[in-house]
């Protein structure tokens, strides 16, 4: 198999603070473990992709009888941001991290199909085809092919679905993003999006989106509610459009060779536990957010649900970025991720004619 390496740039500076912090928290593992796992995760505490790890742990330590042994590093303690946390699980000094689709984008460009606006039209659709076997597993396949070390273990949530939250005035429509200044991560399809409704896209790190809110550096977002309340971003967004663009997927990784060396039994109950952990990531956010926009009301916030021929209009004025996307990354991945969601369309279908 060949090996594509990730970008190495940070990895000899990560290496000591691994090390290092490693060092420091072995009286926090099993040491009676056969095998030791390090999982990272770039949020804190309070997110859904710690309750996930934290479930992925106590089910593969305790269906394991003790032989698997695993150590959370939460809030980016190891390496702080997606580029340095690849590397450090290609070089398996962490054996297990997560990603959204724009983390994703610099290794794998194509997987920023799962981002096209509006391919989602709902979770039901959205959790069908993010676990479908004809998408998740040529995803896995793709991955292993270009680097050799990542191996996709499921998808998840993180956060709930993308919308858009802004500090001035109400978008309705997609004329009234004309203008905006949106903050976006540094991913080509989001930055898209925006310039698709005549906004201006503003790439911002996420630990200086709050700064640039209050500074007026952007003047709206691209997040879920529980996001924006987690890090008190509604002291300065007042309004929120649900035109649910993206479904906020995060996927989990873990290096191929740690995977491999576990014996076949170890390997079924680490799939097994990456399931839990895709339940629970998966419902956490639709549970909280109940709390997150209650209290966005609260404090001054307005909530607005465009009408369903508001919606069409935001979906029009996205197409072209299927076309956008097509001649910068080819069809197939986009027709892979269409197949899927056309399927579950069809299943779930079927479930309603069933209990007519």
């Amino acid at each position: 198999m060949n090996k594509t390496p990730l970008v190495k740039t940070a990895l000899s500076a990560l290496m000591p603070a691994i090390l290092a912090t490693g060092l420091a928290t072995t009286a926090l593992t099993s040491n009676a473990a056969d095998f030791e796992f390090n999982i990272v995760h770039l949020s804190n505490t309070s997110d859904e992709d710690y309750d996930g790890a934290v479930v992925l742990k106590d089910y593969v330590e305790a269906q394991s009888n003790g032989r698997i042994g695993i150590t959370i590093y939460s809030g980016g303690q190891l390496c702080g941001n997606s580029t340095e946390c690849l590397e450090a699980l290609g070089a398996n000094l962490i054996q297990v991290f997560n990603t959204t689709t724009g983390g994703l984008s610099a290794v794998f460009p194509e997987i920023q199909a799962l981002d096209i606006p509006y391919m989602f039209p709902s979770d039901r659709v959205a959790e069908c085809a993010l676990n479908s076997h004809s998408l998740t597993g040529a995803i896995r396949e793709e991955l292993l092919t270009r680097t050799g070390d990542m191996r996709l273990m499921t998808i998840g949530n993180t956060g709930g679905w993308r919308n858009f939250a802004t500090t001035k005035k109400q978008i309705k429509t997609p004329g009234d993003v004309e203008g905006v200044k949106v903050r976006t991560i540094n991913s080509p399809i989001q930055m898209e999006l925006v310039k698709s409704m005549g906004g201006s896209p503003t790439p911002v790190p996420w630990p200086e989106v709050y700064t640039s809110l209050a500074t007026g550096l952007v003047e709206g977002s691209k997040n879920g509610i529980t996001d924006i309340m987690g890090m008190k971003f509604n002291e300065h967004i007042k309004y929120m459009t649900l035109d649910g663009h993206a479904y906020m997927a995060s996927l989990w990784w873990m290096n191929n060779d740690a995977f491999n060396a576990m014996p076949e039994d170890l390997q079924h109950i680490m799939i097994d536990g990456f399931d839990a952990l895709r339940t629970v990531t998966t419902v956490m956010p639709k549970r909280r957010q109940i709390e997150a926009y209650n209290e966005f009301k609260k404090s001054g916030g307005t909530i607005y649900a465009p009408t369903a021929e508001e919606k069409k209009q935001f979906q029009a004025a996205a197409a072209p970025i299927r076309d956008w996307f097509t001649k910068q990354y080819g069809a197939k991945w986009l027709d892979i991720t269409q197949s899927a969601v056309n399927a579950c369309e069809t299943q779930i279908e079927k479930g309603y004619v069933a209990q007519k």
